[in-house]
């Protein structure tokens, strides 16, 4: 990733995450577009206005984003903003990376190969001991097993590799035990392996919380084992994800019979490796090509450093009005925006980012956009 960030972009990286209508897309975005936190910081007001924002964005202080860090660091966590040296290189490969994750225990067991094991809150015996057995087997080998810490197959999947190396990705907060009854499983992944969330302490899960936890567990992975999901779960969302970030999907195939099984039968049905052990999953875990993950650099997304700034695109209200044209409520591809608005794609993404920072635009799964 290049040379370590300074403390102040650092600082301005956590505060910009933590801001108003600011999700991973937008910071990137941000970056882009002003070169780095602080000017990015610095342009937020002015962006929105130009957007539309009918009441200034909430930027979050210097005060709170320093009172963030002493929170995690009474906590024994440690801080991994995007473009840092220390940030995990899966995580970075995605598009678009989380700007900023928390982690408690060994970040380096991020760093080996890693494959998710995810699947039903209520396993049945059967699914819990396949769950195991392979992440004992995985975790001998030499892999990390990542999970979301939930009942069922994670916590089986969990269980089984504490002793060789497990990442459990929260979707509240580091400090948030949930479920309650992983309490002590929660410590011990703390203590031997490593815990992961994008969420600040103090967080509680919700719901909207738990498909950003999934975009993690999959970005974090070489490849997502389904095991025992239903046609409507959170698993398949994983999957998804997984897919969408261009890592291998492998589904545990389960009786016809069984609703816990119709998701990952179905997800062999459309093409996914039909996988029962570990030497299964090893053996279906296609490696990637030199630079088929490649890590986004500096001069992707911004400069690591303060005191510069990228000239951003001129935009006149012709261009402008073009791109409002071709939104509205349906969810709309951006390679469609470009084509039905005429206007390049830089000054496409500078108008969206305007919106976007005024609370009027929504993205979809897919980066398809609509207004709101």
């Amino acid at each position: 990733m290049g040379a370590p960030l300074s403390d102040t972009e650092r600082l301005a990286r956590l505060r910009l995450a933590r801001s108003e209508n600011v999700g991973p897309a937008t910071f990137r975005d941000l970056l882009r577009h002003c070169g780095n936190a602080v000017a990015a910081i610095e342009a937020l007001p002015d962006l929105a206005a130009r957007g539309g924002a009918k009441r200034s964005v909430k930027i979050a202080s210097i005060a709170e984003a320093e009172s963030e860090r002493s929170k995690l660091a009474r906590l024994g966590a440690r801080l991994l903003v995007w473009g840092d040296t220390d940030y995990p290189p899966r995580l970075a490969a995605i598009d678009p990376p989380p700007p900023v994750v928390a982690v408690i225990g060994d970040s380096e067991l991020l760093s080996r190969p890693t494959v998710a094991i995810v699947g039903s809150r209520n396993a049945s015996a059967a699914g819990r001991r396949i769950a195991g057995d392979m992440a004992g087997a995985l975790g001998a080998e030499g892999f990390t097993v990542v999970s979301g810490l939930a009942r069922g197959i994670d916590t089986a999947a969990h269980r089984a590799a504490l002793d060789t190396g497990t990442a459990a990705v929260l979707a509240g907060g580091l400090d948030i035990v949930y479920p309650e009854e992983n309490r002590e499983l929660q410590a011990a992944i703390a203590a031997g392996g490593v815990l992961v969330s994008e969420m600040p302490p103090g967080t509680s899960p919700q719901s909207r919380h738990f498909p950003r936890r999934n975009r993690l567990i999959s970005g974090l992975s070489l490849a997502v084992v389904v095991v025992e999901a239903a046609l409507r779960s959170g698993s398949l969302i994983t999957a998804r994800f997984a897919l969408e970030q261009g890592r291998d999907v492998l589904a545990v195939p389960g009786s016809p019979l069984d609703p816990r099984a119709g998701g990952s039968n179905r997800l062999i049905k459309d093409g996914a490796p039909l996988v029962e052990t570990a030497e299964d999953v090893i053996a279906a875990i296609a490696l990637p090509a030199a630079g088929a993950l490649r890590e986004p650099t500096p001069n992707d997304y911004g400069n690591n450093t303060a005191d510069t700034n990228a000239p951003a695109p001129q935009i006149d209200d012709n261009a402008r009005d073009a791109v409002l044209a071709a939104l509205g409520p349906t969810p709309t591809p951006l390679d469609d925006i470009v084509r039905q608005s005429g206007v390049s794609v830089p000054i496409v993404r500078a108008v969206l980012l305007e919106l976007e920072l005024a609370g009027r635009l929504h993205r979809d799964p897919g980066n398809r956009l609509s207004l709101i």
